[in-house]
């Protein structure tokens, strides 16, 4: 009877562990003990998965090779555990180059999330507040309204010309960015509910009609992104220049930076550091910026104005020509007015916005348009700073606002009368103690 019981108890154990081995294949259950769930989805991100209804796919573009592929899976996990039909893959970018530069991937690669026919950036470090981020522009929807100044020689959002922005706004159009052409001898003024004006390097002086319609959008408390080349200080835009409180320097910058990454051309000025702003923050890659005009700040205003770019100490605003067929003669000539850097080219301005239906007004200006249009917009980090700066106008540079959630045992706060406490017990009192307990047993065995 009892080896009856045996092998019945053994049967009823063996059906149990093999049930619970069946089940644990097809549903899962995972408990976080950690202090503040720090292993899980923080509740804004939970709430931004919510609403995205419908699969979400994440890509990593992401060599096989190195620890960034497991990383990048050990972050998704979580978001798959709140959301199940939030698929992850993997491509590596090496196989098909020419598409990576289409997709302006290169480096580290990158992480692109997809929901609905469209697309956004995750920008490096992938993390849970900047993937988070991304998600919350995916399920906010609703195209902005970007309206780019035409009729006086600009560059065109939709062109395919060397010189002209459409590869960059075709990009922008899959995160929902929409792109109208806006001419001031066709219209009185900007038209409601656009989110952003660009003036893309007019080539042409601007009617003064045009001038003062973009004044009036800046009063009124619209967001401005202005691209500006040298010599375009004569081009019927110093009202503008003034409603900003900066202005553009004479001159072309130059740089002898470049030389040290191949770069021959004086006039590209290349930058791989940047001044703190949130365009900037994090933002380690290398960018390109060919035919520069510096800027200056040169009023009070109630602009808050922070340069985000700057070039180097070896720069300066050249106002001789140069001939790249020709042994290159550029130099510095302060008797002439030319100035010495580090000059700032790039300026971020905000202040409280005039319009009482928004809370802040944003406007750019850089003294370059090259770096974004289809020649140079393959070039380094161009395409990812230019994201970061519409991000910035458009108000999405920080949607989530994820709370610090550390452990609360990785910091030790003692007083200095511990620390002298700790330092004599370990400094004196053990060796002592070590030392008293070793002659002790020596004196010991001694007398046997």
């Amino acid at each position: 009877m009892r080896r009856v019981d045996r092998w019945l108890f053994l049967g009823v154990l063996l059906a149990i562990t093999g049930g619970l081995g069946f089940l644990s294949s097809r549903h899962t259950w995972t408990a976080d003990w950690t202090h503040g769930a720090r292993a899980s989805l923080a509740p804004e991100s939970v709430a931004v998965l919510r609403a995205l209804p419908g699969p979400v796919a994440v890509v990593g573009y992401l060599s096989p090779t190195g620890p960034l592929r497991e990383q990048v899976a050990a972050i998704v996990e979580r978001y798959t555990r709140a959301k199940p039909d939030l698929a992850l893959s993997f491509v590596d970018p090496d196989l098909d180059p020419a598409a990576s530069r289409q997709l302006g991937i290169s480096g580290d690669g990158a992480l692109l999330v997809r929901y609905r026919g469209r697309e956004e950036r995750v920008e490096s470090p992938v993390n849970e507040r900047n993937l988070s981020n991304a998600l919350e522009r995916l399920a906010r929807g609703g195209d902005r309204l970007v309206a780019f100044v035409t009729g006086d020689g600009e560059r065109q959002a939709d062109g395919r010309a060397n010189a002209d922005l459409g590869v960059f706004m075709s990009q922008l159009g899959k995160r929902g960015i929409r792109t109208v052409p806006l001419n001031f001898s066709q219209t009185q003024g900007v038209p409601d509910h656009t989110d952003l004006v660009v003036l893309a390097s007019p080539l042409a002086a601007l009617p003064a009609r045009s001038v003062q319609a973009l004044v009036d959008y800046l009063h009124d408390g619209g967001n401005l992104l202005w691209l500006t080349e040298p010599s375009n200080d004569d081009l019927g835009t110093a009202p503008l220049a003034d409603a900003l409180g900066i202005r553009v320097l004479p001159g072309v910058l130059v740089d002898g930076q470049g030389s040290t990454l191949n770069v021959q051309d004086p006039r590209i000025v290349v930058l791989g550091a940047y001044p703190f702003h949130a365009i900037t923050r994090g933002f380690r890659d290398t960018t390109l910026f060919p035919q520069v005009a510096a800027l200056a700040q040169v009023s009070a205003h109630d602009w808050a104005v922070v340069p985000f770019l700057r070039s180097g100490e070896r720069s300066w605003t050249a106002f001789g020509g140069i001939d790249n067929d020709q042994p290159s003669t550029v130099a510095f000539h302060p008797e002439n007015g030319e100035l010495k850097g580090p000059l700032d080219f790039g300026f971020a301005l905000n202040r409280l916005s005039p319009s009482p239906a928004k809370s802040e007004q944003r406007a750019v200006v850089i003294g370059d348009g090259d770096f974004l249009s289809n020649t140079y917009l393959g070039n380094g980090g161009n395409r990812a700073l230019g994201e970061r700066v519409f991000d910035w106008l458009l108000g999405d540079d920080v949607l989530v606002d994820l709370p610090s959630r550390g452990a609360p045992d990785r910091v030790i706060a003692l007083s200095q009368d511990g620390l002298n406490a700790l330092t004599a017990a370990f400094l004196i009192a053990i060796p002592l103690a070590l030392i008293v307990l070793g002659a002790g047993i020596a004196w010991r065995r001694r007398r046997r």
